[in-house]
């Protein structure tokens, strides 16, 4: 009947319920495996009674929530136990802890390899500097006295020098190391000592501290939880925090541009009244020079005097007069130019005849 529901289906939808039971097939091969890695460390016997003793010590809400289960519990064999949610999830827990931990032990040996990395590297440039300097010193001592004394003795007898002082220091360095190596192979089998002291001592007190540490467990896991909940009001108010200090910075930064606005048009209006300013002066000086005008015109107006009527008529009179006769004299001049040409006129052809003859 499956199969034929299953072929009556569309091929979408067909496509769609695989890709579901792929995710669910992963998701149980995941959880299998995480399962049989865990089963792997333990012995079955042991796991069995483990499961045991905390199902029977889980308090009483667990117990109301574990009630479908305790058929199962009650039915298994010693071989294996069914699991609960919560026993699942606890198991996925330890492994996420197992991983955390593997992981750091992991960034711990990188880091570690790195450094010895970076030691062999720092000795290897230490050496190489040591090597530069070596043949720096052998070129600039006997390289250049052999080439500038070449078959002489003293060449030789410093070559001969150079050489037994590098074996001295050599064997000094040798010497050294060893002394060096003699005193850390002591401290080593010091160190090795104290550790298989402490090793026999933690033997015969691994249950007194197995039981103060769960003890010291429950304490710590009560006060990081107290941590948690503060660490929580901490984020919560720290997210308020933020937010009143990005509300405020907003503030800031449109009281900053309302700043700046208000700065530009302070200088415009101090450009503007600097030019007003100017402008006033100069109509000051225009006034000044206006209002002595106008005094000195109120002045001429005071002393101005009008003549009589009879005196004006006789002098427009006169002026008639004089405009007649300076007309009749322009008249008389022109004649007289005009004769006076004709007389020049006369006078030239006078002096051209006279030439003639």
């Amino acid at each position: 009947m499956a199969e034929r529901g299953l072929a009556a289906l569309p091929l979408p939808q067909l496509r769609a319920q695989l890709r579901e039971a792929r995710r669910a097939n992963a998701l149980l091969r995941t959880e299998v495996e995480m399962f049989e890695k865990w089963y792997c460390r333990m012995e079955p016997c042991s796991l069995s009674l483990r499961l045991l003793s905390e199902t029977h010590d889980a308090p009483p809400e667990l117990m109301q929530t574990r009630g479908r289960y305790k058929s199962k519990l009650h039915g298994a064999t010693d071989y294996f136990v069914s699991l609960t949610v919560e026993q699942k999830c606890e198991l996925a827990e330890r492994e996420l802890t197992e991983m955390k931990d593997e992981i750091q032990r992991m960034n711990k040996d990188s880091e570690q390899t790195l450094q010895n990395f970076e030691a062999v590297i720092e000795e290897a440039d230490v050496w190489w500097t040591d090597v530069k300097k070596a043949i720096s010193d052998f070129e600039k001592d006997i390289i250049s006295t052999i080439s500038s004394k070449k078959g002489s003795i003293v060449a030789s007898e410093k070559l001969l020098r150079y050489m037994e002082e590098k074996n001295r220091q050599r064997d000094l360095l040798r010497e050294k190391l060893r002394l060096k190596n003699y005193l850390l192979k002591c401290y080593k089998k010091k160190l090795q000592q104290q550790l298989r002291q402490k090793e026999q001592m933690g033997e015969t007190l691994r249950e007194v501290h197995l039981q103060q540490l769960q003890v010291r467990n429950a304490q710590y896991q009560e006060k990081i939880d107290e941590k948690n909940e503060e660490l929580l009001q901490l984020k919560l108010t720290s997210g308020k925090t933020v937010q009143v200090l990005n509300f405020y910075r907003r503030k800031l930064q449109d009281a900053m541009e309302t700043f700046t606005s208000l700065m530009k048009d302070i200088s415009q209006r101090k450009e503007l009244l600097e030019k007003i300013e100017k402008e006033a002066a100069l109509v000051e000086e225009q006034r000044a020079e206006a209002e002595s005008v106008n005094q000195q015109l109120q002045k001429q107006l005071s002393d101005y005097g009008v003549p009589p009527v009879l005196s004006y008529v006789r002098k427009k009179m006169a002026v008639t007069d004089l405009e007649n006769s300076l007309k009749a004299w322009e008249r008389k001049v022109a004649v007289a130019e005009m004769s006076l040409q004709s007389y020049h006129r006369a006078w030239n052809q006078v002096r051209m005849s006279g030439n003639q003859h």
